[in-house]
């Protein structure tokens, strides 16, 4: 892989994201989605021999449980390259707010989960061709209001723009509809932070201590929504374009 003017350090917090190629979507369904987020459990997995592909030819259908349940059983160790705080999946493009924990962590579990999504995609939809627009986007989050805000980025704004696909241009037209979308969006981490729900692949590290309790996390989100907080200045440069 070329190399990129960001560089990666353990310890560090970096904003990872990428798109389909020419602006596609990358997942057509829940059961895409669902691909995506099993290749991210395994892809992160410095001493993984487990494939997922290898598992899907015994048994369609696999569920995060149980492939921990895989890994349980054969006594697999499961180190982590690096800590996922915080990700959504979106039609054509996804987000993840990745802690780096080993040296060159980022670059091998993208390199994984690329690659065995990408071929995935392309078996299922006999569609040649790169399915990303290139290498994935990385940027260096400096401070943690930069990593705060983030989070709300990925968590509240990016299923909002789903709703009101203005929102940074002309704010947000109806509050009440977009805090119900933003609630019922499963396919990110707000449900982890809103204390609903429990993920394989997520631990939230920092965050969970600057957010210590979904009332804290939820207030942010909506004084966010509210535009009572301006979260656009301080990640500028750390979004998609």
């Amino acid at each position: 892989m070329p190399s990129r003017e960001v560089q990666f350090y353990p310890g560090e917090f970096y904003h990872i994201y990428n798109r389909g190629n020419a602006k596609q979507d990358i997942f057509y369904n829940d059961r895409d989605r669902y691909r995506f987020l099993q290749a991210m459990y395994l892809s992160n997995n410095s001493d993984c021999s487990v494939r997922l592909m290898e598992l899907e030819k015994n048994k369609s259908g696999y569920t995060l449980a149980d492939i921990k349940k895989v890994f349980n059983e054969g006594k697999i160790s499961y180190n982590p390259l690096v800590r996922i705080s915080a990700d959504v999946l979106m039609p054509n493009h996804f987000h993840l707010l990745i802690e780096e924990l080993q040296e060159k962590g980022i670059s091998r579990f993208m390199q994984r989960l690329g690659d065995s999504y990408g071929k995935y995609f392309t078996i299922k939809y006999d569609r040649p061709g790169s399915l990303f627009q290139g290498r994935f986007k990385a940027v260096h989050i400096k401070n943690d209001d930069q990593l705060r805000y983030l989070l709300a980025y990925i968590n509240a704004i990016n299923p909002a723009q789903l709703i009101e696909p203005k929102i940074k241009e002309k704010g947000i037209e109806d509050f009440q509809k977009i805090l119900e979308g933003i609630n019922k969006y499963s396919w990110g981490t707000h449900f982890e932070y809103m204390g609903k729900r429990e993920s394989a692949i997520i631990d939230k590290g920092l965050l969970g201590k600057i957010f210590s309790t979904p009332e804290i996390y939820y207030e942010f989100i909506k004084e966010i929504l509210h535009g009572k907080e301006d979260m656009w200045s301080p990640i500028e440069g750390l979004m998609l374009d």
